[in-house]
């Protein structure tokens, strides 16, 4: 009984801050990071500025060119905003550098999308169009190439948003089982199920 109390202990020990909170973020030449006395963390670089509110019991700090996430309780609550803000910080940085981008296409007879602007119409099946208007932080863009399926092509240097905005298109007609009809990420294995005639042989 003492051996287990005793490893435990020494795993508790172990695992008492977040590993992934525990990383530096290396800064870029060409991105700068204001922490305000509110905790708000700023950060610009050349594709924008991003800012983010940070918890009060987690603190951040710049020394040199890497970005310190610190978390001073053992709490689980404060260890997952440790890792947490570690990422959204990461995440931050390499939007205001990168940038992100991802693709979605269109897998159906007769569904097709266009924009002008940030508007995007889209068939996808049904009697009626799909006009959806997205933020202003987005970019997007449309390709219908003969022989490929029609392509959306949204862009940001907010991670977040760029995977709401996915999803709520995904989510308008998420692809079927059967055929995979529907708006899929570009490279997304979908599992597939046989049609009954498939199950009668």
């Amino acid at each position: 009984m003492v051996r287990y109390c005793v490893t435990f202990i020494k795993l508790e020990e172990k695992y008492k801050m977040s590993r992934v909170g525990k990383s530096p973020i290396r800064i870029p030449d060409n991105v700068s990071v204001i922490v305000s006395d509110t905790n708000m963390v700023t950060i610009k670089g050349p594709k924008g500025e991003l800012s983010q509110q940070v918890d009060k019991d987690i603190t951040v700090m710049q020394e040199e060119a890497s970005l310190l996430v610190k978390c001073f309780s053992t709490q689980k609550r404060h260890k997952a905003l440790h890792g947490l803000y570690r990422s959204l910080l990461s995440n931050m940085v390499i939007g205001v550098t990168q940038g992100y981008r991802i693709e979605q296409e269109l897998v159906g007879v007769g569904y097709r999308a266009t924009n002008q602007g940030n508007t995007l119409d889209m068939v996808l099946g049904f009697s009626h169009h799909y006009v959806f208007q997205l933020p202003k932080e987005i970019k997007v863009s449309t390709t219908a190439e003969k022989g490929k399926n029609p392509t959306i092509i949204i862009e940001s240097i907010d991670k977040q948003l760029l995977g709401q905005v996915a999803a709520k298109i995904r989510s308008l007609r998420s692809p079927e089982p059967y055929k995979g009809k529907g708006v899929k990420f570009v490279g997304e294995i979908l599992r597939r199920k046989a049609g009954k005639s498939a199950a009668k042989k």
